[in-house]
């Protein structure tokens, strides 16, 4: 639960081998408040350790998956304390400025998304509707993405002068000049696109997307538990040497660098951009 809202932010649920974690904030356009964050955390947790999950399944209750990040809903809760899982930076809710913000980001965005990144188990994320900056990041984390022929991809958070979101990816998951164009414009990429350049596994309609993604993980947990973790492991590492690790720490500093900046001159560090501005720059 959280402030305002009277549901949980994450339902989780398991039939037979496939553990669902749902993000369950549709009012909202499922964007991720902290408190969201961690119960996702321990949701990922709660399959991690059940013997009799093989495969999980990361989907977002209703129209959208997930808008991204929570800047503003009436259950935004960046400024509460919560028990850091993810890192070892200190507290954020007591600090002011950039360190605020350096020590909550590294512990609920990037710190989150690495760990979960190598949950020993496959995951699929099941998408439709937007996939939109923090969005993105649940995506990425994934090792397959299932999308419907309505979902649309977009990292718009340029226009707020910030480079990319906090996972940074991008140059991963897509080809370098593709990442530019993605970013440079903030435009919204069609499921069909994405299916292009091998940024999603499968394009389905979206009648059909939560049977569709439940074929495939009970398909995938047919396979051995220790060779499908082994197999995530060896891929990982793979991206890893291809400096994914690396990137995404050297990109957190630009990240931050672009806080700081906006915090001095404009004002606030989201450069002035709030939910409604962004809707009508295009997001």
């Amino acid at each position: 639960m959280t402030a305002g809202e009277e549901t949980p932010v994450v339902r989780y649920a398991r039939q037979g081998p496939v553990a669902t974690v749902t993000m369950n904030r549709p009012d909202y356009r499922n964007a991720q408040n902290s408190a969201m964050t961690y119960a996702l955390d321990r949701a990922f947790y709660r399959a991690a350790d059940d013997d009799e999950v093989k495969v999980v399944v990361l989907a977002g209750e209703g129209r959208h998956f997930s808008a991204g990040h929570d800047i503003g809903s009436p259950g935004r809760d960046a400024h509460l304390p919560f028990d850091r899982r993810a890192g070892l930076w200190w507290d954020h809710s007591d600090k002011t400025g950039a360190e605020s913000r350096y020590a909550r980001e590294s512990e609920v965005y990037l710190g989150m998304c690495r760990r979960w990144r190598e949950l020993p188990k496959p995951v699929i994320a099941s998408v439709q509707g937007a996939c939109v900056a923090g969005g993105l990041m649940l995506a990425w984390v994934c090792d397959l993405i299932v999308a419907a022929d309505d979902a649309f991809f977009a990292d718009p958070v340029v226009r707020m002068g910030i480079p990319g979101v906090e996972y940074f990816a991008h140059p991963w998951v897509m080809p370098p000049r593709i990442a530019k164009e993605f970013l440079y414009t903030g435009d919204r990429m069609p499921a069909q696109r994405a299916y292009q350049l091998g940024m999603v596994n499968r394009v389905v309609p979206r009648a059909e997307l939560a049977d569709r993604t439940r074929e495939l993980a009970e398909r995938i947990a047919e396979m051995p538990r220790m060779g499908l973790a082994l197999t995530k492991r060896a891929v990982n590492q793979a991206e890893d040497l291809q400096g994914l690790h690396t990137g995404l720490d050297s990109v957190f500093g630009l990240h931050h660098l672009a806080h700081a900046h906006n915090a001095e001159t404009a004002p606030d560090p989201l450069g002035g951009m709030d939910i409604k501005k962004m809707k009508e720059a295009g997001s």
